[in-house]
């Protein structure tokens, strides 16, 4: 009998089902509900588990101790799991260094350095580009017992000291402490919680940093009426000077959820630059003369407010600022106006829109880089602000482009490449020159098998017609019948765009895993377009895209409906929680990864205030519909037959509480008739995410495990 493409894909359908998984539904706690309900311009939405918000009761943390003993014995029964720790371990191994937080200060090149196996990165530093390697802090032993990263280190400008952020846990708030390069030790200074050190002064006797009025990093108001304070090194933390905020300068009208930053621009040194802004991507900017310092209140002169469209940075060189602009430009271009005198309305177009989007801007001494994307392909464009002459930056390879500029004193710069299946290169960027080569921090890193990857960039039909992009990544003897598991990912907000990016974890593909990254409205891929139609009242988009997208998947045989699984990560959970309640029969397993999965109560977590601008809040009409829409606790309806679902929380998270996917999991458990388990997986020892390895390989290696374990794949069957 001779079998059709869509037969053979039946009859492998089939069977995929008689091989599919048995679902045993373990034991969940007790989750009891509340009459809690919520009323905004007549409508009124109920809550009953609106009593898992209270993080600190014991009944809560029990409940949430429950789940994850649950889930975390379920997950060791996978024997996939482990087999992917050590995988990716063992690949992590093969690369001799990463760098990160490159700065050069006075002739001195400071850099985070994280070897090949390495749990967590050191700070080094060096007498010039190419000097004698030195260790100058290990966060090892900062803390017996605990392992602490740096999550930034900044140093003054004369190189003799350095301010480190040090964290723990994942709660990203820090501890700072000044670091004596010439002696290697910790001054006595310390201030904590801070999101960290903002910039120096320029006699290097004193920093600015941001603050709050708070020290309980779970508390509701962390968030709210933050400051830039200046820290004089040696002196009493308790008397640091409130430089910029809404207390020492109530005529900006800095809003309680905004976050003021004060810093001297090194490549600008006669002026402070203060910025406000929450998650709103229009930039309000401030400047001052530095003599303003002498007197008690500093006068602040408006140079941007959101009325003027700017966006994705800005730079000044001489009497003009540069900045991007979405005005009369989808894809943004770059302008400029002068300093004393802006007016943005009538600025001068430096480089004018193109095909594809301005990412961000990176100034050097005398430079301004333009990094651009279309959501696959990057490419940089210099612009010599001496002669305002541009040219292209000739990369020796394509994929996603970034570029640092770490030494405000030369046009030396690092670009980066980076590609779904090839580890990153960096470059050394000569601005004056012209000159690209592998950079003194590059080191060529071959991982085996990823030579039998490729990665398919396709554009797929919306709900509304509209062209998904759409990353597919695959071994290249991929057969499209159907069988192979498949993992989508999405995010859509922010206008971040889901560019390539290089990491181990991609090595899952080589086990005949489907990967894919669908490109949906709310990022900008394809401009500011893109952003504004998946964000607030067209946040249905987002969710709709990722539909359009999973379904392509199955229509052209990459997977079916049974061995399809969906994940989303922080404003990701807005989408995958919604795509799972919306088309319930599309994915055999959707993982909600420290997910906002209950839209319509973010505003009420401490990091809520500050994305109302992206999400909405419920103190309007049309944005309490729009939350409402989004909201996936909202839309779990008793009876129907959803698939394996599994949040993920960490427990010491400062963005997304752990309530968020905690609800979403309450529901499900409550509602679903499908038999298939609903878990809760707890991380106690992460935050939103960590720099530690051992942390985040175990925490993705039982993601993957439980959706490949529910996509049917062999290697992820529990033992029984």
């Amino acid at each position: 009998m001779r079998y059709t493409t869509d037969m053979k894909r039946l009859m492998v359908c089939v069977l995929c089902g008689l091989a599919a998984p048995t679902f045993a539904q373990p034991k969940y706690p007790a989750t009891r509900t509340v009459d809690a309900a919520d009323t905004y311009f007549g409508k009124t939405f109920k809550d009953p588990y609106r009593w898992l918000e209270q993080l600190k009761d014991k009944d809560v943390a029990a409940w949430f101790k429950a789940n994850a003993d649950i889930t975390d014995a379920l997950l060791a029964k996978i024997p996939g799991r482990d087999q992917l720790v050590k995988e990716w371990t063992e690949l992590d191994k093969l690369q001799p260094a990463s760098y990160s937080a490159i700065v050069v200060e006075h002739g001195r090149v400071f850099y985070k350095k994280t070897l090949g196996g390495e749990n967590v990165g050191r700070l080094f530093y060096r007498d010039g580009w190419t000097g004698k390697e030195k260790l100058l802090f290990d966060p090892a032993g900062y803390k017996p017992g605990v392992t602490t990263t740096i999550q930034s280190a900044l140093p003054s400008w004369d190189g003799k000291l350095v301010v480190l952020a040090l964290s723990s846990g994942g709660a990203e708030f820090s501890e700072l402490r000044v670091l004596d390069v010439a002696r290697g030790t910790l001054l006595a200074d310390t201030m904590y919680p801070s999101y960290g050190p903002i910039g120096w002064m320029k006699d290097s006797k004193a920093f600015m940093y941001d603050a709050g009025n708070v020290t309980d990093i779970k508390s509701l108001d962390i968030e709210q009426n933050r400051k830039t304070r200046v820290h004089v090194v040696g002196s009493d933390p308790a008397g640091d000077r409130d430089m910029f905020s809404n207390a020492s300068n109530p005529e900006l009208n800095i809003a309680a959820k905004e976050f003021p930053q004060a810093y001297i621009d090194e490549t600008y040194p006669d002026y402070l630059l203060g910025t406000v802004g929450t998650v709103q991507p229009e930039i309000r900017l401030f400047m001052a003369p530095t003599s303003e310092l002498n007197k008690k209140t500093i006068t602040w002169n408006a140079i941007a407010d959101v009325t003027d469209h700017l966006v994705r940075g800005f730079a000044l060189w001489g009497d003009r600022v540069f900045a991007v602009t979405y005005d009369g430009a989808p894809r943004y271009k770059l302008v400029s106006t002068s300093v004393k005198h802006p007016d943005w309305r009538k600025a001068t177009v430096v480089l004018p829109e193109a095909a594809d989007s301005i990412q961000y801007i990176a100034k050097s001494k005398s430079m301004l880089f333009v990094v651009y994307s279309n959501g696959i392909t990057g490419r940089i464009v210099k612009l010599d602000l001496r002669t305002n002459k541009t040219s292209e930056v000739r990369l020796p390879t394509t994929g996603t482009a970034d570029i640092s500029c770490p030494d405000a004193h030369s046009n030396r710069c690092i670009a980066s490449v980076s590609s779904w299946t090839a580890p990153t290169t960096l470059y050394d960027v000569d601005g004056d020159r012209g000159t690209v080569v592998k950079s003194v921090f590059n080191t060529d890193v071959t991982y085996p098998g990823f030579d039998q990857l490729v990665a398919d960039e396709v554009e797929v039909p919306g709900h509304d017609g509209v062209m998904i992009p759409l990353s597919i990544i695959h071994r290249k003897d991929l057969v499209l019948d159907g069988s192979s598991s498949a993992i989508l990912e999405g995010y859509g907000a922010y206008g971040i765009s889901y560019t390539p990016f290089f990491t181990v974890r991609t090595s899952v593909a080589l086990h005949g895993v489907v990967v894919a990254y669908a490109h949906v409205r709310g990022g900008s891929e394809k401009g500011d377009a893109w952003y504004k139609a998946g964000y607030k009242t067209t946040k249905p988009n987002t969710w709709k895209d990722f539909i359009s997208c999973a379904e392509y998947l199955v229509a052209k045989g990459y997977t079916s409906k049974q061995h399809l699984a969906g994940t989303g990560t922080s404003a990701g959970g807005v989408l995958i929680s919604r795509a799972i309640t919306e088309r319930p029969d599309l994915f055999a397993a959707a993982v909600v990864n420290v997910g906002v999965a209950n839209a319509l109560r973010a505003e009420f977590s401490p990091n809520g205030p500050v994305n109302t601008p992206e999400f909405g809040t419920v103190q309007k009409s049309d944005e309490i519909d729009a939350l409402a829409e989004m909201d996936g606790v909202s839309h779990v309806k008793k009876g129907v037959r959803y698939p394996a679902v599994m949040g993920v929380a960490g427990w010491n998270d400062p963005r997304v509480a752990p309530w968020q996917p905690g609800k979403f999991i309450a529901a499900m458990q409550a509602a679903t008739a499908s038999g298939k388990p609903v878990l809760m997986k707890v991380n106690y020892d992460d935050g939103h995410f960590t720099e530690e390895k051992t942390v985040t390989f175990k925490n993705f290696a039982g993601q993957y495990a439980f959706m490949l374990w529910q996509a049917g794949s062999k290697d992820f069957q529990p033992t029984r």
